[in-house]
């Protein structure tokens, strides 16, 4: 593991002064990155009224979330790529912008298609703005400064998740649905007005990095074909045309993608980092929290407006105390990180997650599901801390960076995924006249073996003893 010494020894314990107004710069930077995680489950608890409004199908209600997600894990690694050719900051404020834009084409929108291609620009601006702002931050801050700042900036993950399905409650029930999109405007265009004065623009080093855009291009589309497969197993079958062929096209274009990095000379990721121990444990465990969490928030959103005929509202305040405990969550495994072997922490975080899934599923009623939830919020956001320090605190520091970019990367698509596959589970109780309560148990017993089955694999797979203290995440 990575010394003090031996970080100041490659330059990421102290760099360039530090400008006068880092904390207001932090404040900004971190409300860009909310809105980016508040978009991912913002718009749960709007997907009736949304469906209702623009007569979407439920593919097309399930495209509103997975576009999103697919189309910012998929690009996110060229977005810290593009960040060292061009500069940070420029990067940022591209993306912020992109993202502002398309925010108000998704508000909007007449049809699925304009409310669809929204998202995918939602997406790519959020590609571009979150690993550039992340490196902003690692550059602003030096020292014990940087571990605090980096802490606030982890924190917005586990928050922003759960405080979306509360918002898009509250917004949906007052002004309408088309705000859990217009609220990001305001919030865009401050920042973009603030920042260029408070963040140093800095040198891009274009004459170093090249941009790949071939593999960027196959990984998406290749997380597009396996998406789209999924989401047709809910309305046709796992052995139809119509999810074999995106499936196998799926495999093939990730097949593409690995070669493609391997012939390239400035690839987008080196794929043999995962097949390195702490890397692919950290991604197997990003991959499967984002997924429940997403999950869970999209099955129990519908479950209390369709079956319990909760109001938008109150399906968003219902939500509070999720909210409150993945934050507890997150909190509390960023100080065992230090004081516990990383396989415990992992395996226990998971094995919490699976009893809140399994009573949501075995004890229906709408304060056992919450009470549920919260118990696998607890779980879930100390099993993201577990990830980061899994992967970023066991690499070499020369390779954080790259490491950060799959973790994040493996964040966005856990969402995509994770949303695509339970909703095929559920699909009887989400798109029936009357609902039942049989396609949400099926759905939430699946969540709990998942995540009881990733605990086992954690207690394997993750590399022993514990995590430096002040660990942090670090970006391009």
């Amino acid at each position: 593991m990575a010394t003090s010494e031996s970080l100041a020894a490659t330059g990421l314990a102290g760099r360039a002064p530090r400008p006068p107004r880092r904390w207001l710069a932090l404040v900004l930077l971190c409300l860009a990155q909310f809105m980016l995680i508040l978009d991912v489950t913002v718009v749960n608890v709007a997907l009736p009224d949304i469906g209702s409004s623009l007569h979407l199908d439920r593919p097309e209600l399930t495209w509103v979330l997975t576009a999103y997600t697919l189309a910012f894990g998929g690009l996110m690694l060229l977005g810290g790529r593009l960040a060292d050719l061009l500069g940070a900051r420029r990067v940022v404020l591209a993306g912020l912008a992109l993202f502002t834009a398309a925010s108000l084409l998704s508000g909007l929108a007449l049809n699925a298609a304009m409310l669809l291609g929204g998202r995918v620009a939602q997406g790519v601006g959020a590609a571009l703005l979150s690993p550039s702002a992340l490196s902003l931050v690692t550059t602003t801050f030096t020292g014990s400064e940087r571990n605090k700042a980096l802490g606030i900036w982890a924190a917005i993950g586990g928050a922003g998740s759960a405080v979306g399905v509360i918002l898009g409650g509250v917004l949906t029930s007052g002004p309408g649905w088309p705000w859990v999109f217009f609220i990001n405007v305001p919030v865009g265009l401050l920042v973009l007005a603030a920042l260029p004065a408070l963040v140093p623009a800095g040198q891009p080093h274009g004459d170093r990095v090249r941009v790949d855009v071939p593999g960027a291009l196959a990984v998406t589309a290749a997380t597009g074909a396996a998406i789209y497969g999924l989401v047709n197993v809910g309305g046709h079958g796992w052995l139809t045309p119509s999810t074999l062929a995106p499936l196998g096209a799926a495999a093939l274009l990730y097949a593409v993608f690995v070669v493609t990095e391997r012939a390239v000379t400035a690839p987008l990721m080196d794929v043999r980092m995962l097949t390195r121990r702490p890397v692919a444990a950290a991604a197997f465990l990003m991959l499967v929290a984002t997924g429940l969490l997403v999950g869970t928030f999209f099955l129990a959103s519908f479950y209390l407006q369709r079956v319990r005929g909760y109001s938008a509202l109150d399906t968003g305040l219902a939500f509070l105390p999720v909210a409150v405990a993945a934050v507890v969550g997150a909190h509390t495994a960023s100080r065992l990180v230090a004081r516990l072997d990383g396989r415990v922490l992992a395996a226990g975080s998971l094995a919490l997650a699976a009893a809140g899934a399994g009573a949501a599923a075995h004890w229906p009623g709408p304060v056992t599901l919450i009470a549920g939830i919260s118990v696998a919020a607890v779980g879930i956001g100390a099993t993201f801390v577990t990830a980061f320090t899994t992967a970023l605190s066991r690499i070499d520091t020369r390779q954080a960076g790259v490491g950060s970019g799959i973790i994040n990367t493996f964040h966005e698509l856990g969402g995509a995924i994770g949303v695509a596959v339970l909703s095929s589970i559920a699909a009887p109780s989400l798109t029936a006249a009357d609902p039942s309560l049989a396609g949400f148990t099926r759905a939430f017993t699946f969540c709990a073996i998942t995540a009881l089955s990733a605990a086992l694999l954690a207690a394997l797979a993750v590399p022993a003893g514990t995590a430096p203290a002040g660990a942090t995440p670090h970006a391009h």
